[in-house]
């Protein structure tokens, strides 16, 4: 009987351990909290490389900083945060899941992972769009950005982000970038098993940067 309870508990403890298709992440900020569900169902290794920056504490102490409205439609546009261009911070590339094989279009309240010119350049940063923005999914030549859930409370926080005072920045970022960016205290995973990834945590260790 004790080997045939030790034989089940081996069997179940794979699928006890698989993330959740939906992993809620709050974010405290200075604007206010955000909660985001992060879909691993149909963004896996996207949803993945977020889960690990939250697990990691990658995201403690960084800011939105970007906040690019809409000149055609007022109220509406994108908030940009992350990690910038901390390399102390930054976790290896990931392959970019676009949404034509997610489904998960940019939509209202869509979350999703900024990156550069290439599309492997994604890690950690992301965006959060504010109203439809349709000219982010992938569609032929054109890879788009890799979309991977939504916020489901704190949009309020989200549109006095993208309300704040801006200016500086070039070329696509020009007159975007938050004068007094908006701190990330924390982010926290409130579903599944936290996994971090044991990689060096070389801010915490290393001089400090301005926000």
């Amino acid at each position: 009987m004790k080997l045939l309870s030790l034989a089940i508990f081996a069997l179940a403890t794979p699928a006890a351990a698989q993330e959740p298709a939906k992993v809620r992440v709050r974010l405290e900020t200075s604007a206010g909290p955000i909660l985001i569900a992060v879909d691993t169902k149909r963004a896996p290794a996207t949803a993945k490389n977020f889960l690990a920056y939250v697990d990691d504490g990658r995201f403690d102490g960084v800011t939105f900083y970007r906040a690019a409205r809409s000149k055609r439609t007022p109220g509406t546009g994108f908030v940009q945060g992350g990690i910038r261009t901390d390399a102390r911070r930054i976790l290896p590339p990931f392959p970019l899941e676009p949404t034509s094989k997610t489904g998960i279009r940019h939509l209202d309240a869509t979350i999703s992972m900024a990156r550069g010119a290439t599309p492997e350049a994604a890690g950690g940063n992301f965006f959060i769009t504010i109203g439809p923005a349709p000219s982010m999914d992938a569609r032929r030549d054109y890879p788009g950005y890799a979309a991977f859930g939504r916020v489901i409370g704190g949009m309020d926080a989200v549109k006095r982000i993208l309300a704040v005072k801006t200016g500086g920045g070039f070329d696509a970022f020009r007159g975007q970038m938050i004068l007094k960016p908006i701190r990330i205290t924390r982010a926290v995973r409130l579903d599944g098993v936290k996994r971090p990834t044991k990689l060096p945590r070389m801010w915490l260790t290393g001089p400090k940067r301005a926000p």
